[in-house]
C-alpha cells in the first residue's frame, strides 16, 4: 500500500473517532474514541516517517503509544471511580462539580 492510503486511512479513523466522541455519550465509548483518535495520529505518523525515510515520526510513535498506555490506565480508574459513585457512567448525567 502507498503511504497516501495510509495517510488517507488514518483521517478516516480520526474523524470516526472525533464523531463517536461527540455523539455517544457513555464515558466507556468516548473513552475508547479518544483511543481511536491516538491510533489514527500513530498511523499518520508512521506513513510520514515511511513518506520521507526518516525514524523521527516512529519514535514520537513510541511516545504517543506510551501515553496512551498511561492514559488508558487511569482513564479507567477515574472512569471505575464515578461509577461506584453515581452508578452511572452517561456523561450528560454526571455533574461532578455541583455542591
Amino acid at each position: 500500500m502507498s503511504p497516501v492510503a495510509f495517510f488517507i486511512l488514518s483521517l478516516l479513523l480520526f474523524t470516526l473517532g472525533a464523531l463517536a466522541f461527540l455523539f455517544k455519550r457513555d464515558l466507556i465509548t468516548q473513552f475508547m474514541a479518544i483511543e481511536i483518535m491516538l491510533n489514527a495520529a500513530n498511523l499518520a505518523l508512521v506513513a510520514g516517517a515511511k513518506t520521507w525515510a526518516s525514524l523521527d515520526s516512529q519514535v514520537v510513535v513510541f511516545f504517543v503509544i506510551t501515553v496512551a498506555a498511561a492514559e488508558a490506565a487511569v482513564g479507567l480508574a477515574i472512569i471505575l471511580l464515578i461509577y461506584r459513585q453515581k452508578k452511572n457512567i452517561r456523561s450528560e448525567e454526571i455533574n461532578l462539580l455541583k455542591g
